[in-house]
Formats: structure tokens, C-alpha cells, sequence
């Protein structure tokens, strides 16, 4: 009885032994919990030019007694807006509209309100202003803007990224020299985000064209890079 008793305790202890493996999957060959010996920086670049193009958010508000009537008085006034800016030079593929609605105008008691408005691509900066006043004068009272940018805006943000990249090697440079170390190969880069412009709301309606400053614009880029060291 006594060695069935020994005989029955050692299969529980196998067993046990057996239970404590499942779910530990054996680690992959060669891999270790040491991180990798790298150096980790993160460099930045600018770059400035004079914007070429501005966008614009034009809009035409209208009232009516009827809903059918506010919008057809709306539509008519729009129209005329959109005539004035492809008289003015705008290609019909600069023009794109971007909200119709008609609704209760709440500020009048039974009445209607509409609202148009289109987004508009100006190419010749010059021409801001007089296309502003154009359509201003054919009925725009609502006028958003500008937002100014390059037309090659993307070749410039490939140079700012250029320009960061040299900026994070230079950084790890000056690290690895202190630390006695060398530079190795590039093991991980990531680009930072960058947050874009904003609309800035001008008067609608002027006695004469709405001067428009260029300034500058500066295209910022940031990037985090690894280097391995030796």
C-alpha cells in the first residue's frame, strides 16, 4: 500500500511539472529584453517662401418669406457671383461650392433664410484684391480668408525634411563624439507632425479692392531618428 501511495504522489509531481510549461512559449532564438544600443535624436528644418496662391471662402446670405423664395433669391445672387469671379480670371476649376442650406430664419418671426457659399482658388496673388471687390459687388456678403500657400508646397516640405534629417544627424553626431562612441547606420526614422494653417475672416464689402500682403510663409519639418553606435 505504501508504494502505491509513493507510486501515485510522483505522477501528481509530473504533472504538476507538466501543467507549469503550458502557456510559457519558449523565447525566439537570439532574442533578448537588452535594448538595442542606439543613439535617438530628433532634428528640425524650415523653410521660407512667398506665397503664390490664396484661397477664399465666399458666401452669399439671402431672406425670404417662403423657403422656395429665400433660395430662389439666392441662387440668383450666387450666380451672379460666380459669373463675376469667371470674368475675373477664375477658371471654373478654382471654383467649388461648399455648403447650399435653407432654413427658419429665427431672427425673423415666418421667414427664411439661405445660404450659398463657395471655396475659391486665386493663382495670381495680385488679383486678390480685385477679385474680392468683383465679387463683393455682384452680391458676396460673406467673405473668409485669405489662406495663403505655395503652389509647389510639397517640393518645399521635402526640403524642410531634408533640412531636419541634416539637423538630427548633426545632433547625434556631437552625442556620439562625447560619448567616445561611433555613428552607425540609420535603424528607425519617424516624421513629427506638423499643424497646418488657419482661415483669418476679412470685411466683405469695400469701396475699392482689398489689399492682400503675401508675407512669408515658413514650411516647418521634424523628424526622430536612431542611429546605431559602435
Amino acid at each position: 500500500m505504501k508504494a502505491i501511495r509513493i507510486a501515485i504522489a510522483a505522477l501528481l509531481v509530473l504533472a504538476a511539472a507538466a501543467l507549469v510549461g503550458i502557456g510559457r512559449p519558449e523565447a525566439a532564438g537570439g532574442a533578448s529584453d537588452t535594448p538595442q544600443e542606439g543613439i535617438t535624436v530628433t532634428g528640425t528644418g524650415q523653410v521660407s517662401s512667398v506665397p503664390n496662391e490664396a484661397e477664399f471662402s465666399l458666401g452669399v446670405s439671402t431672406t425670404g418669406t417662403t423657403a422656395r423664395s429665400a433660395l430662389a433669391s439666392n441662387s440668383e445672387q450666387m450666380q451672379r457671383v460666380i459669373d463675376a469671379l469667371r470674368a475675373a480670371g477664375v477658371a471654373r476649376a478654382n471654383i467649388k461650392t461648399q455648403d447650399v442650406s435653407v432654413g427658419r430664419d429665427y431672427d425673423d418671426d415666418g421667414g427664411y433664410a439661405a445660404r450659398n457659399s463657395v471655396s475659391v482658388t486665386i493663382h495670381d496673388l495680385d488679383r486678390a484684391g480685385a477679385v474680392l471687390d468683383a465679387t463683393s459687388r455682384a452680391g458676396a456678403n460673406e467673405v473668409y480668408g485669405p489662406s495663403l500657400t505655395r503652389a509647389n508646397r510639397s517640393g518645399l516640405e521635402a526640403k524642410a525634411l531634408k533640412v531636419a534629417y541634416a539637423d538630427a544627424h548633426d545632433r547625434a553626431e556631437a552625442l556620439a563624439e562625447a560619448a567616445g562612441v561611433s555613428l552607425g547606420k540609420v535603424t528607425a526614422i519617424t516624421e513629427e507632425p506638423q499643424s497646418g494653417g488657419e482661415y483669418m475672416p476679412m470685411l466683405a464689402k469695400r469701396d475699392s479692392a482689398a489689399p492682400i500682403e503675401a508675407g512669408r510663409d515658413v514650411i516647418a519639418a521634424s523628424v526622430t531618428v536612431t542611429f546605431a553606435i559602435s
